[in-house]
């Protein structure tokens, strides 16, 4: 980690306080990877190229929905909102040797580096590990891709995303109902997310190996192995037991009751994995045959016990359910929404949601930041920057150009930026209007 006397931009705040980030990542798993160590006191720089104005060459910027902003064509993607807050931005042209020369002194700046460009990419533009780690041998690189840096030279320059790799990693093939029914993806880039968590962790993990050794090296995340090793024991399973797992729809293959019931107002889960569990559930619903109690007699003959289950919940409302379970010991829970999430006393007890200042939105509301330190919390300081509002406190401050070069990257279009035409929107936000 840089030495407390290096200059910093960035308000001293987390955990991660005094850590320096480089990021030149794009569309969720790596930006988001940043993004966490951002939400934790790591001072983040996030480098785009051109072109610098519409259409960005980050598409996070204008995916859909958008946001308005103070002016006509203001506008700023609700995921650029949540999902880059806490970053600097500098516009930076990397297909200029200027620019490379640039980006070198900015690895020199940084203790980590995250890209997620197809592989090779870098090493076109003479940027490669080798050469970073010429400028700064500390430098923990962390490359985030579909299929990783090697392997099958086919599969590795394919393209990805979040749902080519659910599919590619097996996950996708658990999701959903049985045959003959489609496979059901994640109702998020649950893909994408798991794998920024992934990077983040990675990259701290290089950069504790820095800190002991002296020595950076280069991690290779790979989207579909992120997701293929949290599938449990999908693979022992096959190696051992020969056995495909296959889709269960909202039930599990090995645990019962684990399931989805209709309340009569909407839906909650009921699980009751261990013996313990499933007495109290017993208890709960009055059902007595004791030939269940075996686990799996249980698993195979799950009709009774799913019909007893159903009964008991379909006539009872979620507040009912929830506090039957509290005072029996029985895991029930709602299926939330975000509007039944907007108004829990425990998301609220918790302080889940945060807001902050968009440059362009205005007053925004969204999700907080988890986990939390006791001594160290992170937290939102920032909204999501506009493309290159920060280059002269990034070029100027931290790497020391002067105004004279600034002005000549500036003309010679090496670094670029594309600030708002107008003050941030001040209309009332959902939130604010309906008091949430």
């Amino acid at each position: 980690m840089s030495s407390p006397k290096t200059p910093s931009v960035v308000p001293p705040f987390g955990p991660l306080a005094g850590l320096k980030v480089l990021e030149s990542a794009r569309f969720v798993a790596g930006p988001w990877a940043a993004t966490y160590l951002g939400e934790f006191g790591a001072e983040v720089v996030h480098v785009e190229g051109p072109p610098f104005a519409p259409p960005f060459a980050d598409a996070t910027r204008s995916l859909r929905p958008l946001l308005p902003g103070g002016a006509a064509g203001d506008e700023v993607s609700e995921s650029w909102v949540q999902y880059s807050r806490n970053k600097l931005s500098v516009g930076l042209d990397l297909r200029r040797p200027e620019g490379r020369e640039v980006f070198r002194d900015l690895a020199r700046w940084a203790d980590i580096w995250i890209e997620s460009s197809r592989p090779g990419t870098y090493d076109r533009l003479d940027l490669t590990d080798a050469t970073l780690w010429e400028a700064n041998p500390r430098l923990t690189i962390v490359h985030v891709s579909g299929h990783g840096q090697s392997g099958d030279p086919a599969r590795v320059g394919q393209p990805s995303y979040d749902l080519t790799a659910q599919a590619f990693s097996g996950f996708l093939s658990l999701q959903g109902n049985p045959d003959p029914e489609p496979p059901m993806r994640s109702g998020t880039a649950l893909n994408d997310t798991v794998t920024g968590l992934a990077s983040a962790t990675a990259a701290l993990m290089g950069q504790y190996h820095a800190l002991r050794t002296g020595r950076g090296q280069s991690v290779d995340v790979a989207q579909y192995e992120v997701f293929f090793v949290l599938l449990e024991n999908l693979a022992l399973d096959y190696f051992m037991r020969g056995v495909v797992r296959g889709r269960h729809g909202s039930g599990h293959a090995r645990l019962h009751p684990y399931d989805v019931h209709r309340a009569s107002d909407g839906w909650v889960v009921v699980a009751a994995p261990t013996p313990e569990a499933w007495q109290n559930l017993k208890a709960l619903i009055g059902f007595s045959d004791p030939a269940f109690d075996d686990r799996d007699f249980r698993l195979s003959h799950r009709g009774p016990v799913d019909a007893a289950i159903a009964d008991y919940c379909r006539t009872r409302t979620r507040d009912e359910l929830e506090r039957l379970g509290r005072e029996r010991d029985v895991a029930i829970a709602r299926v939330s929404d975000i509007a039944d999430l907007a108004r829990d006393p425990h998301y609220r007890a918790r302080g889940m949601f945060a807001e902050w200042d968009d440059p362009i939105a205005g007053r925004v509301k969204g999700a907080g930041v988890a986990p939390r330190f006791s001594e160290t919390p992170g937290g939102v300081w920032r909204g999501a920057p506009w493309l290159g509002q920060d280059n002269d406190r990034v070029f100027g401050e931290l790497l020391g150009y002067g105004a004279d070069r600034l002005a000549e990257l500036r003309s010679a279009g090496v670094i670029g930026s594309y600030p708002p035409r107008g003050a941030p929107s001040s209309a009332p936000a959902y939130f604010q209007e309906h008091g949430i």
